[in-house]
């Protein structure tokens, strides 16, 4: 017997898995603790839609290169890809998903991608597809691609 799926209308509308309370606050908690940390150097943005190319996609957290921001003008949609692409798992998500997706960034130039797992309290930042170091709440991640380090009892606490 196959099991049905369903989902939901904020799914279908976004075309992106429906979030949680774990995963709103650890998006908010770890864009904090990173333009706290980093906001002189980077640019962090929540939910920014990106066109590479041919693929659309809407990083949970993307790091950009510090940059000027006009707020007389918006933009919902950017071009360039981030330095670094954060993704954070949902309770509606599989992991093999956020693994695609994190090999897919690869192809557009990003230099790292972070898979966030908020009920183990684990990230993964891949430096290449293939190559990804594992880091818990009670260590102090370290991405050399992008040169960001922090310390994970800030954004699971």
């Amino acid at each position: 017997m196959q099991k049905v799926i369903e989902v939901s209308q904020y799914e279908l509308e976004r075309g992106k898995p429906m979030p949680s309370k774990l995963h709103g606050r650890v998006q908010l908690k770890l864009g904090a603790v990173l333009d706290n940390a980093y906001g002189d150097k980077f640019n962090f943005f929540s939910e920014l839609s990106t066109d590479l190319s041919e693929w659309e996609s809407v990083p949970d957290i993307s790091v950009y290169p510090k940059m000027e921001l006009d707020y007389s003008e918006d933009e919902v949609q950017v071009t360039e890809p981030p330095l670094c692409a954060i993704e954070i798992l949902s309770p509606t998500q599989s992991l093999q998903e956020l693994i695609s997706k994190a090999r897919r960034y690869f192809n557009y130039g990003v230099k790292s991608c972070w898979l966030v797992i908020p009920v183990l309290k684990n990230v993964y930042v891949f430096s290449s597809p293939e190559n990804y170091q594992i880091f818990r709440d009670d260590q102090t991640l370290t991405d050399p691609a992008i040169g960001i380090s922090l310390e994970l009892a800030k954004v699971f606490k």
